[in-house]
């Protein structure tokens, strides 16, 4: 019988990283939204009606980042000591890339992706009145390509890809 190491048929639990030693993290992650080459015009020139679409998803972001423990069962919280939000406008999309660095007991990889994905949440939210064709739909509007690009551990800044 498979011994799970979370979550079980009679319990659920953290696993204890209590005995590791705090060490330098940090994990990158991408995604990207795709949207309407007009959509993309009205952020790159900052006529979107709801306002500064990349600034509001910045900060999306950094919220989600230090929110993860919140969201996601059995991930626990630990102490960030930064964020890094950039934003590339690219031909049929905008591509969210986030860095996320801590000294802890555990890697940061799952506030990086949660940091991504709220931040593309956060694109669409603020666009989507501008994404919906004349039917209401939304012909191109897709989150995808969501993943953790690079993690590292320790001093030495080690890469695990």
């Amino acid at each position: 019988m498979t011994e799970f190491t979370h979550i079980g048929d009679d319990r659920a639990r953290m696993v204890d990283i209590g005995g590791k030693g705090e060490v330098y993290r940090e994990a990158r992650a991408s995604g990207r939204i795709l949207l309407r080459r007009e959509t993309l015009s009205a952020i790159r020139e900052g006529t979107v009606v709801k306002g500064n679409v990349l600034a509001t998803a910045r900060v999306a972001a950094t919220l989600a980042v230090k929110e993860t423990p919140r969201l996601i069962p059995m991930c626990h919280p630990i102490p960030i000591s930064s964020v890094d939000v950039e934003f590339n406008i690219l031909e049929d999309s905008v591509e969210a890339v986030i860095s996320v660095r801590s000294h802890g007991r555990t890697g940061v990889e799952m506030e990086a992706i949660t940091g991504v994905s709220v931040a593309l949440l956060t694109v669409w939210d603020m666009v989507k009145s501008a994404e919906k064709d004349a039917g209401g739909q939304y012909p191109v509007t897709c989150i995808t390509d969501i993943r953790v690009l690079e993690k590292r551990k320790g001093e030495s800044g080690g890469s695990e890809k």
